[in-house]
């Protein structure tokens, strides 16, 4: 009785069985073609083309063990930094003649409260306070903000490998861009979105933090650091447009990098500034906070109109990168309560700080094994996109509030 609808799906899974033995044979056959035609050479042949499959499957092997080792990846890496035993704002004097006992300064800048520098009532403006010469030995806070940034950027191209600018991943799958397949991009995506938080702060501490507004100029070592930070982030040794040897994208990241610590060299012997006003922190963060609403705009956009479960191919480059700049974000936001400690304290910022880190951390907790942009009312595939939007939002949200309070 049975018999006939057995042999039915006997010829189905028969069938099957076939299709799949000639889709495989088909992606097989230029291998066991090359195979045979190998096999019919001389060695004078053999050897150097032996040499040559061997340094290619050494150098897909490096490529592969580059894009999947994140070398030091540690979502609590603020914690080296002891950021809550600091006891008085950047820029400001710890020891020596000019070292305060509070570490309280009206600006926050590098001229402090200099009891014993001057004899004479001193007016408080940054004009005037610039203008005050430390007593020798004086040694001043140096900026956690920069100490980050700067090893943030040492985790990105020497702890790990700038996977943009290889060479194989400037060739990609066959001529198809990385990005567009499913396959070892994701830590490519997250070092850029690390990228884009050491970015913007490296143009805010030039253009605001590292000068007294209008009364200095700018930081030659921040400058500096800024304009190799701009750096595109796929550049090999070797370009075609223009054609010719170039510096590697890495290069300019690593002088960055020795400039930000060379200007904090500076700043810890209060031979450069760290104005840490209010004014400074309101645009400082509307500016990170612009910066979390584009990269929020980018994750609506993409699970809203693309959301293609887990065959969506894009999905994870934008999350990685979404996940690397709050990875950024939380180290220098970490590291910008402690160098404006008195404007947060006074203003009473406190409490919505200390929630905004918790959020950012909460966000590094997300790390699935694949990423999905399945639809939001979906029950089978999960929306990972979204979820990160939500985390990226909140955080966002929290920065706007403060932001406004400083305002006031």
């Amino acid at each position: 009785m049975f018999d006939p609808i057995v042999a039915f799906f006997q010829r189905v899974f028969t069938a099957i069985g076939r299709g799949i033995g000639l889709v495989v044979a088909w992606l097989l056959w230029p291998f066991v073609a090359a195979g045979n035609w190998y096999r019919q050479r001389s060695w004078l042949l053999k050897g150097p083309i032996g040499l040559i499959l061997i340094g290619l499957v050494l150098f897909y092997g490096y490529f592969i063990w580059q894009t999947q080792a994140w070398t030091n990846f540690n979502e609590d890496y603020i914690d080296q930094y002891k950021l809550a035993e600091r006891k008085v704002p950047a820029g400001s004097p710890m020891s020596g003649p000019g070292a305060t006992s509070t570490g309280q300064s009206t600006t926050g800048g590098t001229a402090n409260n200099l009891a014993g520098v001057a004899t004479q009532p001193m007016e408080s403006t940054p004009e005037a306070l610039a203008a005050v010469q430390l007593p020798a030995g004086t040694v001043c806070q140096t900026s956690a903000i920069v100490d980050v940034t700067a090893d943030l950027i040492d985790f990105n191209v020497n702890e790990n490998a700038w996977i943009s600018s290889m060479l194989l991943y400037k060739v990609g799958l066959f001529g198809l861009d990385w990005d567009d397949t499913p396959w070892l991009d994701n830590k490519a995506s997250f070092q850029r979105g690390v990228n884009q938080a050491i970015r913007r702060t490296s143009v805010e501490l030039v253009d605001s933090l590292g000068r007294m507004r209008g009364t200095s100029g700018i930081n030659n070592a921040l400058q500096s650091a800024r304009g190799n930070m701009q750096f595109d982030e796929e550049t090999w040794y070797f370009g075609i447009n223009p054609f010719g040897p170039k510096t590697p994208t890495p290069s300019f990241y690593r002088a960055a990098m020795k400039d930000l610590r060379s200007f904090n060299t500076s700043l810890s012997k209060c031979e450069a500034i760290f104005d840490g006003r209010s004014d400074n922190l309101v645009e400082f963060l509307d500016r990170v906070a612009n910066d979390l609403g584009n990269t929020s705009a980018i994750l609506r956009e993409r699970s809203e109109n693309h959301n293609g479960g887990w065959f969506d191919t894009r999905a994870d480059d934008r999350f990685w990168f979404a996940y690397g700049q709050l990875y950024g974000y939380y180290g220098i936001l970490s590291a910008a309560g402690a160098d404006f400690d008195n404007v947060v304290a006074q203003r009473g910022l406190l409490p919505i700080w200390t929630e905004t880190i918790k959020q950012l951390r909460a966000a590094l907790r997300i790390q699935p094994w694949i990423i999905s942009n399945g639809e939001e009312a979906g029950w089978i595939m999960p929306t990972h996109l979204a979820t990160m939007g939500f985390y990226t939002l909140r955080v966002r949200s929290n920065i706007v509030e403060m932001r406004d309070i400083l305002a006031r």
